[in-house]
């Protein structure tokens, strides 16, 4: 499970060094393959191998023939790659994904359960909820 705040910074090249706790967190058997796709909000999103089978056996069981459901898997498939950890545990953000996401020198990853958010420090501003009493009061809303 990955969890926590992490503020990084990304190289003139364009990699990411993954923080120790969520390389720790990247299952062993799952190799130096990740995906990274375009995710919800304007930020991007890091799966395992096998967290991504989960969402991917979603989308592929949706229909060919239904003309939303085609959007849906085209869209997604067009969204997203496969990316690697080097030696360093760095990957590589193709620019197309890092101009989309607005991320340059520096990005905020956030743990969410099954995978890694990666944002712009701007954009995740924009996305969070701002103090604890709105987040206990949205939680009673939505987890009660």
């Amino acid at each position: 499970m990955f969890n926590s705040r992490y503020e990084c910074k990304v190289d003139a090249k364009g990699r990411l060094a993954l923080p120790a706790k969520i390389k720790a967190a990247i299952p062993e058997s799952n190799g130096v393959e990740l995906i990274l796709r375009q995710g919800d909000d304007g930020c991007l999103a890091l799966y395992t191998q096998i967290e991504f089978k989960k969402l991917l056996h979603k989308v592929s069981a949706l229909s060919d023939r239904d003309p939303v459901q085609r959007l849906i898997k085209r869209s997604f498939f067009e969204s997203m790659t496969e990316v690697e950890l080097d030696s360093a545990g760095r990957l590589l953000i193709p620019k197309t994904f890092s101009s989309w996401a607005g991320i340059e020198k520096d990005a905020i990853l956030i743990g969410v359960g099954g995978f890694v958010e990666i944002w712009s420090p701007e954009k995740y501003r924009q996305n969070i909820v701002a103090d604890q009493v709105e987040l206990s009061k949205l939680m009673d809303q939505y987890l009660s």
